[in-house]
C-alpha cells in the first residue's frame, strides 16, 4: 500500500475557495441591502490589483501593483454586489474613487469587529507575495487577534 494520496479528479480546492468567498458576497451583500454595516463591523479587503475583471484608477495601480488592501467602514458609498464581484466608492487621498473587483481576486478578508478572517489561495503560479502599503482610503489600521480565533486559512497545497 503507498502513503501517497492519489491525485483527485474533483477540483476540490477551488469549489472550496468559490463557497468561501461566497460568503464575503453574501455578507456584502447584507449591507448592500440594509444600507450600512451593523454595529462596530468593518472589513479588510485584501485583493489582486491586476486580476481579470477589476477595475480601480491607475493611480492606485501605479501604488499597489500587485495587491492592495481597503477599508470598508465610514465613508464608502453605492455598494453593489453582484454574484462575482463587487464594487465601492471610496475616497483615497480626497480623491472619490469607484473601484469594481471581481470576488475571484480576493485574497483576504477580516472583520476585526468580530476577528473573524477568510484567507484565499492565490493564483497558483504565484510564489512570492509582494509586500505592500496599507491602502489607508477611510479608517485607522487595526491588528488581526495574535491567537487565530474565528480565523479560517485554508491552504490546499499538494504533497508530491
Amino acid at each position: 500500500m503507498s502513503d501517497e494520496t492519489p491525485e483527485s479528479l474533483i477540483p476540490y480546492d477551488e469549489i472550496v475557495q468559490d463557497a468561501l468567498r461566497a460568503v464575503v458576497g453574501r455578507v456584502l451583500g447584507e449591507v448592500e441591502r440594509s444600507g450600512g454595516l451593523p454595529g462596530d463591523h468593518h472589513f479588510y479587503i485584501t485583493f489582486k490589483t491586476r486580476m481579470p475583471g477589476v477595475s480601480i484608477p491607475k493611480h492606485l495601480i501605479e501604488k499597489f501593483p500587485d495587491e492592495m488592501t481597503i477599508v470598508i467602514q465610514h465613508r464608502f458609498w453605492d455598494l453593489k454586489v453582484e454574484d462575482d464581484a463587487f464594487s465601492v466608492g471610496l475616497s483615497f487621498g480626497g480623491v472619490p474613487s469607484t473601484l469594481h473587483v471581481p470576488f475571484a481576486a480576493v485574497t483576504q478578508f477580516h472583520d476585526p469587529a468580530v476577528e473573524f478572517a477568510l484567507t484565499f489561495q492565490a493564483n497558483a503560479e504565484e510564489e512570492s507575495r509582494e509586500e505592500h502599503e496599507e491602502a489607508q482610503n477611510d479608517a485607522p489600521a487595526a491588528q488581526p487577534a495574535e491567537d487565530g480565533s474565528n480565523v479560517v486559512n485554508v491552504d490546499f497545497t499538494r504533497k508530491k
